[in-house]
């Protein structure tokens, strides 16, 4: 099966600003395919207002998170892969979705691993 990361990273955005809210998106900038400005990097991870005000052009995809926003006034192309989000949640309340480092895919043409012992499984909580 495919990564449910970037359906939920869109539900979840789709949530925050249909309750009036400022999604913010806590992205691990370490990850390879992360475009984001290095200046504004702290400990490898970027934290990104997603609000319609502060982005424009904004495609939440299943391969690329990408839009133009502006950083000390200068336009800027961001290219995320949904991979490398770490987190997506409201500003006001900090309600959203905290992500493991990955929901359960292998890379491609990878064998599967087999699990030792039981399984537990990986959900978050949404408050």
């Amino acid at each position: 099966m495919t990564s449910s990361r970037p359906y939920l990273i869109r539900a979840i955005h789709e949530w925050i600003i249909e309750n009036n809210l400022t999604p913010y998106l806590l992205v691990n900038a370490k990850l390879p395919g992360v475009e984001v400005p290095i200046n504004h990097i702290e400990n490898d991870k970027i934290i990104l207002n997603l609000s319609p005000r502060a982005v424009r052009t904004l495609r939440l995809g299943n391969d690329f998170i990408q839009f133009d926003a502006r950083f000390n006034g200068l336009s800027t192309n961001i290219s995320i892969p949904p991979a490398a989000v770490m987190a997506i949640y409201a500003r006001e309340n900090g309600q959203g979705m905290i992500f493991d480092k990955e929901d359960g895919v292998d890379p491609p043409n990878s064998p599967p691993t087999k699990p030792e012992g039981p399984v537990k499984p990986k959900l978050s909580i949404v408050k």
